[in-house]
């Protein structure tokens, strides 16, 4: 009997919206996670070790940009969101959603180190039936390996004392036109009772629920996502080498190709792959493999094409100095956009912190400039200050090198007070200059220099 009241009691605080939901991890995915949950009329409590987040989101401030800090201060004022770092509120929810990292170590292997952490948390504080829904990135296998098997082991059955389901994150920051809330939610559960709740739940949340009929299929579904994007990317950035060595456009080719209106998708080059997902997805699909005896060489040549790409920025930067008879070493750089995406604040994985520490490695000397990055931390820890303007003295720097195509920057003065520019984001299209170096690019027509409108 205990089995049925479980899942009618869970269920029912669903139906009723009664009951309270923790959101693990308030980063990127969590916040608007737990906004999203708070506007759809549940309780929430998130939960997260960083003292200094908790304490920015106790005061209604949020550290994302997606996410208003109106919202914050009304959820919290309301106190429909409460946010803590002791584990212990895990004794008061009926459901949790685990939005912890995933990242790979320095052998680009899966570090599960936040997962166990968490299950290890949700097992001590168990004493009431939870639905447990995992929404980090991780291999196939690893939410009924980490969380299943840590739970059974203390003696928790499924069904009675949790419920456990996947569902991948498809958080895209700075993505205006796909929110949290319209981003179709994949749904894989350890059984039908599992995942017939984070369906009720998700539902009354966000517009549209999948479920499929496996923890790892759900799982799979997210690496193929991202590892479909990561081999096209790396697919793209060798053509446009190729272009390069032919004497062709790889922008103009794209175009052209794009036009057909079935069979084909428009991917675009450029200085590398950044964030959580494009990196490091594939790899966990990879090791996956490997651990079955199966090598996957489609994802092993996109990594490591893709993880040269700033080495490939680095050669267009010195045949940009060797045109002005400057070496690397000394030469002044400036890099424009740290970020790894356009309109964002979010460094993860960038390719340009990959391009800096070339660069200084190699005795440049480099100022950075992005409007929306206030310091980043390099390879040593340390803080380095970054110009957080639209604008700067563009003529005093050997080279000034595109990395992040911001909507906000300056790239007509750019253009007109910059000595040499390396353009590994295409801003300028149909300009045809002596200082303009780019990937992939062909013989534009000068005479269209004037139209130039960033």
């Amino acid at each position: 009997m205990r089995k049925i009241h479980s899942f009618d009691l869970i269920m029912e605080k669903i139906h009723t919206k009664t009951m309270t939901i923790g959101v693990i991890g308030l980063g990127y995915v969590g916040l608007p996670l737990a906004m999203e949950l708070v506007d759809s009329g549940y309780k929430v409590v998130g939960i997260d070790i960083d003292e200094q987040k908790i304490e920015s989101l106790h005061g209604g401030k949020s550290h994302i940009l997606d996410i208003a800090d109106s919202q914050v201060y009304s959820a919290i004022q309301s106190q429909q969101f409460q946010v803590t770092s002791d584990f212990n509120a895990l004794c008061d929810l009926d459901a949790v959603s685990i939005c912890v990292p995933t990242p790979l170590n320095r052998n680009q292997e899966p570090d599960i180190s936040y997962l166990t952490y968490t299950a290890e948390k949700i097992k001590k504080y168990l004493d009431n039936p939870l639905l447990i829904v995992l929404e980090s990135t991780t291999y196939p296998g690893s939410t009924r390996e980490i969380f299943s098997g840590c739970l059974e082991s203390a003696g928790k059955n499924v069904d009675e004392d949790y419920f456990l389901c996947f569902s991948p994150e498809r958080v895209d920051p700075g993505n205006k036109n796909f929110q949290t809330k319209s981003i179709p939610k994949v749904i894989g559960g350890l059984t039908l009772s599992s995942a017939q709740l984070a369906e009720k739940l998700y539902a009354s949340v966000f517009d549209k629920v999948v479920v499929v009929s496996s923890l790892e299929t759900a799982e799979m579904s997210k690496l193929l996502e991202n590892t479909f994007r990561s081999v096209n990317i790396a697919f793209v950035n060798e053509m446009a080498l190729m272009c390069e060595r032919m004497g062709l456009d790889i922008w103009e080719t794209i175009d052209a190709a794009a036009t057909k209106p079935f069979g084909f998708m428009p991917f675009y080059p450029g200085p590398g792959v950044g964030g959580h997902c494009i990196p490091l997805d594939p790899m966990y699909l990879h090791w996956k493999g490997k651990q079955n005896k199966f090598f996957n060489k489609f994802i092993e040549t996109a990594q490591e094409i893709n993880m040269n790409m700033p080495y490939r920025v680095v050669d267009k930067i010195q045949d940009a100095l060797n045109a002005q008879g400057k070496p690397l070493n000394n030469a002044k750089v400036l890099l424009v956009g740290v970020a790894y995406k356009s309109d964002i604040n979010d460094v993860r994985e960038s390719p340009a912190l990959d391009v800096y520490e070339i660069l200084k490695n190699r005795g440049t000397v480099m100022s950075v400039l992005d409007p929306f990055v206030a310091s980043f931390k390099n390879q040593n820890n340390q803080v380095v200050p970054v110009i957080q303007s639209n604008s700067c003295e563009f003529e005093q720097y050997d080279c000034v090198v595109i990395l992040t195509k911001h909507t906000k920057l300056d790239y007509i003065g750019l253009l007109e007070n910059s000595k040499a520019i390396v353009d590994m984001q295409h801003v300028y299209k149909n300009i045809q200059a002596n200082h303009i170096y780019r990937i992939g690019g062909g013989v534009l027509d000068e005479s269209k220099y004037l139209s130039f409108t960033p």
